[in-house]
């Protein structure tokens, strides 16, 4: 019972961590699926996932001319 729940939590969070990278990547970044691909790898070590998020959501917007 524990593994499924501690599966569908860890599920949950990579599909977020995931979401949210290529949601910040698409005004922060001028890349948002490489930060999506970053993000993804980075939330199978749930640390460095949300550092990330910090990261790229305190980084400046990109302005396109």
């Amino acid at each position: 019972m524990w593994v499924i729940i501690l599966t569908i939590t860890f599920l949950c969070f990579v599909s977020t961590v995931t979401w949210l990278s290529h949601y910040l990547g698409k005004t922060k970044t001028e890349n948002p699926i490489t930060s999506a691909i970053i993000g993804f790898l980075l939330s199978f070590f749930p640390l460095f996932g949300l550092i990330y998020l910090v990261v790229l959501s305190l980084k400046e917007e990109v302005t396109t001319v």
